[in-house]
């Protein structure tokens, strides 16, 4: 189960044509890279605490994956509902390797960050006689799903801890800043970031960060692959940095598809939440046949990797690029939808008339960066949180809307710990490592092509469904492809990023492949049952003598299988 790969990952400061030490350097007590609810939680709650922050955010401010969620928030506070209920659905879909003491943690202190968002201004949807609006979604019993504004309950958290965070005194911002490369002390204590600083059109400049801590908060990678709900930034660049630095990344293999994007030539993506098919709209195949009850008890409601991949199978049965979402039984779908109504309008489809093509598309990376309880990694100086850590919550599979809650229970706890930890603490003076520049080739590197050329071998070989075989194949290409990019990549912000993504892809091509069973979200043709061997945390980091691929003890209860109630 373990091996050691000689090939690691290069930085992209080869190609720096400047001095780390002339640059501008901007200092504060922790530095958060990345806008979205974890990372603006996180701020919140350090700043709170006396702590000094800077929050550098990719694009503006409000530009994140967080501001896209159009499910909810789950949280056990409903009349029949409660914590250990929530914990309990939340451990079932992980298939396994969910770690029960996180899962209980978050779920309890679920009640206490909805109070906490609504003190901060969030607006939630409510009934007539006040109580809150709450939905069900698949592998929920209870109806434990909070919205805003129907489906724009991200877009509404966003806005709440935005106003909030820019309204606190101890919270600076930094926008359209792109972190390019964690640094480190003489001591091998993460402390500081080389960035680059500016709009694509202001011809970014590299600038260097200090703090005590750093803390990883960059969201998802789906930008990997050719189907995607994630936006366009996306593109793993937080977990590439950690990989590089040292950090442990875990169970890169699990990622999660949500089953129904709109699929219409020329649409955007346009993601259609599980709200849809908790009111009543169904599957079908192009001659109206309903096909979920006959892969799962809970049909249309079954996990998300389950609904995904049914639809894939039916998707070659028929040679379809795609299925069908009935809203033929759900009353006034266009008052309850409005904005999907909107965009099918578009294009002359009537939801209560026509069904709407969809497909699956990448929609969460399960895995990310190792990450404790209490945000912690293996690096010290290093924090991890939200969609980019990996703390055990989800397991090898998300419930719904169980994402947006992890990442306010999760930022409001690595906040306090992160103050607690700073205080007091000596000043630390980077040390960086003055690598050799590569040498300015002739040749020319098409980073669009290649992004496109990577992005489909994804799709195509490390999607839905996978195999020893196009995992081995997208292995050797993603590898050959690095080696262009080691002598050819650009010091520029779609340079890096192009880097990045391709060397995350072979973190989640190499997981996938040491993974030979199929659990949750990761799905093998040629091991298509679940092992009890295999019941393990899987693990890639960057050691002196090679790149480690192994796993590590999944870190639960005895009585942790058993547990249903």
């Amino acid at each position: 189960m373990e091996s050691i790969h000689s090939t690691l990952p290069q930085s992209p400061l080869n190609h720096l044509r400047a001095d780390l030490r002339s640059l501008p350097v901007y200092r504060c007590d922790a530095l958060i890279l990345g806008s979205g609810v974890a990372g603006l939680s996180t701020a919140l709650s350090a700043a709170d605490q006396g702590v000094h922050v800077m929050v550098l955010s990719k694009g503006a401010l409000d530009d994140t994956n967080t501001r896209h969620a159009q499910g909810g928030m789950a949280s056990a506070i409903g009349p029949n509902d409660s914590p250990a209920l929530h914990s309990a659905d939340s451990l079932a879909v992980g298939g396994g390797i969910a770690e029960d003491v996180v899962v209980d943690a978050f779920t309890t202190e679920g009640p206490a960050a909805v109070e906490w968002l609504e003190k901060l201004g969030m607006r939630l949807d409510r009934y007539p006689d006040g109580s809150v609006s709450l939905g069900k979604e698949g592998g929920h019993r209870m109806p434990r799903i909070l919205h805003s504004g129907g489906t724009a309950t991200g877009l509404e958290i966003q806005r709440a801890l935005g106003v909030a965070a820019r309204a606190h005194s101890r919270i600076d911002f930094c926008e359209f800043t792109s972190g390019i490369e964690l640094l480190k002390d003489s001591e091998g204590r993460v402390c500081g970031l080389l960035a680059l600083m500016g709009s694509e059109s202001s011809s970014p400049t590299p600038v260097l960060f200090e703090a005590d801590a750093i803390v990883a908060a960059t969201g998802g990678s789906g930008q990997l692959f050719r189907e995607t709900t994630n936006p366009d930034m996306a593109t793993g660049d937080g977990l590439a940095m950690a990989l590089r630095a040292g950090a442990e990344l875990q169970d890169l293999e699990f990622v999660q598809f949500h089953p129904t994007i709109l699929y219409l030539a020329g649409a955007a993506r346009f993601l259609i939440s599980e709200v849809t098919r908790g009111a009543g709209a169904h599957l079908v195949d192009r001659e109206g046949n309903r096909f979920m009850p006959d892969e799962h008890p809970d049909a249309e409601l079954a996990p998300r990797d389950v609904v995904s991949r049914a639809i894939f199978r039916r998707m070659i049965e028929s040679g379809d690029t795609h299925v069908y979402l009935d809203f033929s039984e759900v009353k006034d779908p266009a008052s309850r939808f409005p904005a999907l109504a909107r965009m099918t309008g578009e294009f002359g489809i009537q939801l209560s008339k026509e069904p709407v093509p969809v497909r699956p598309a990448v929609h969460y990376m399960i895995g990310g960066i190792r990450s404790s309880l209490d945000g912690h990694t293996n690096l010290e100086g290093l924090w991890a949180v939200g969609e980019c850590a990996s703390t055990g919550f989800h397991g090898a599979n998300r419930m719904g809307s169980n994402s947006l809650l992890e990442g306010v229970v999760h930022g409001r706890k690595v906040g306090q710990n992160l103050a607690d930890s700073l205080l007091p603490s000596p000043r630390r003076f980077l040390c960086p490592s003055l690598s050799q520049n590569q040498p300015v080739s002739g040749a020319q590197l098409s980073l669009t092509d290649m992004t496109y050329s990577l992005k489909s071998l994804m799709w195509r070989q490390v999607g839905v469904e996978r195999d020893a075989g196009g995992l081995q194949d997208a292995l050797q290409r993603l590898e050959t492809w690095e080696g262009y990019l080691d002598r050819l990549c650009p010091f520029t912000r779609e340079g890096v990023e192009v880097l990045n993504m391709v060397q995350v892809s072979r973190m989640v091509v190499l997981a996938a492949l040491t993974r030979e069973e199929s659990r949750g979200a990761h799905f093998r043709t040629d091991f298509s049952t679940a092992q009890e061997d295999w019941r393990c945390h899987s693990l890639v980091r960057c050691d002196p003598g090679g790149l480690f691929v192994g796993t590590t003890p999944v870190k639960i209860s005895a009585d942790t299988i058993s547990r249903d109630s």
